[in-house]
């Protein structure tokens, strides 16, 4: 073994005890302490990780280079690393207190959601790696929806097995984005039982997507919700979920989006993911720091 895997392996290793120490500890914490506690890991994990933050700081400067300042957009890589901290020690505190779930975060726009239940066909929850997105999902599976959530396989399985399980806990599905016709055949099942599927649609897709504008610069993007949607006719819904200042949480459920039919099939998804991408993009210019800058979502490029 190289010097290299060796210590991608001692990362791993650490990062992993690390979780497992924060998941026993956090739950002993009382509730005010909780939000300091997560603070205080950002600001050193802002230190720390020296990767991530490069980054959230060039990706930051890609979206807003033009439009705010290198202090301001500092400020906003600093938060998104407070808003990211206080999203993984919250849900680990809030895991076994669904009471505190439930008096914590609100739900706006619910009727928006209800009536594309009722058609009985599926709801597609679009959104993006956005504010405490899991908590959301616990939210929805509290009040008695069918919730499930389209997830990448984590490179640590040790970490992606401690997600599954925490999920599980909530009574929320974990459909795996790979092998990819079994996340299909899973996803349609879903939506055919008439269920909620949750899809983060905004990280790089590499070219099996389609390149649309994400804050000015082409973006690959998966084309997953639209398909989904055509084949079952399941409704499509924008959904965000935003933390107030005083760490309370409101979740937003955006009306249906109505698909448009373009002079083909491709031009009808590639005009469709614009549309939803749009949306995004639009709660991220008002919210910047509750998206996740540390993902290179501007890495494939068109014709690569």
């Amino acid at each position: 073994m190289d010097s290299k895997k060796i210590r991608k392996s001692i990362s791993r290793f650490l990062a992993w005890a690390g979780l497992l120490v924060c998941s026993f500890i956090i739950k002993f914490f009382p509730s005010p302490c909780v939000y300091g506690f997560a603070s205080n890991l950002a600001a050193i994990g802002y230190i720390l990780a020296r990767r991530q933050r490069k980054i959230a700081l060039d990706s930051l400067g890609i979206a807003f280079s033009k439009e705010k300042t290198k202090q301001e957009i500092e400020d906003i890589a600093r938060d998104c690393f407070r808003s990211m901290s206080k999203s993984a020690v919250e849900m680990m505190f809030m895991m076994d207190r669904p009471q505190l779930i439930r008096r914590r975060v609100e739900i706006a726009g619910r009727e928006n959601l209800d009536g594309a239940i009722y058609r009985g066909k599926g709801v597609i929850l679009v959104s993006a790696h956005f504010g405490n997105f899991p908590l959301m999902l616990a939210r929805l599976a509290l009040e008695g929806y069918p919730t499930g959530a389209i997830t990448r396989p984590m490179r640590d399985s040790k970490v992606d097995k401690f997600f599954m399980a925490k999920r599980r806990e909530i009574n929320v599905k974990t459909i795996l984005s790979q092998p990819r016709k079994e996340c299909v055949e899973n996803t349609i099942k879903a939506l055919r039982n008439n269920e909620l599927v949750f899809i983060p649609l905004d990280q790089n897709f590499g070219t099996a997507g389609v390149f649309v504008d994400f804050f000015g610069t082409k973006a690959a993007t998966a084309t997953g919700p639209v398909i989904l949607a055509e084949r079952t006719n399941a409704a499509i819904i924008p959904c965000f979920i935003l933390r107030k200042p005083d760490d309370s949480h409101k979740i937003i459920f955006e009306p249906s989006v109505v698909l448009e039919k373009g002079r083909n099939p491709q031009e009808t998804i590639t005009v469709n993911i614009q549309k939803i991408t749009a949306i995004i993009e639009s709660y991220i210019r008002k919210y910047p720091a509750h998206w996740g800058w540390i993902h290179r979502r501007w890495k494939s490029r068109p014709n690569q």
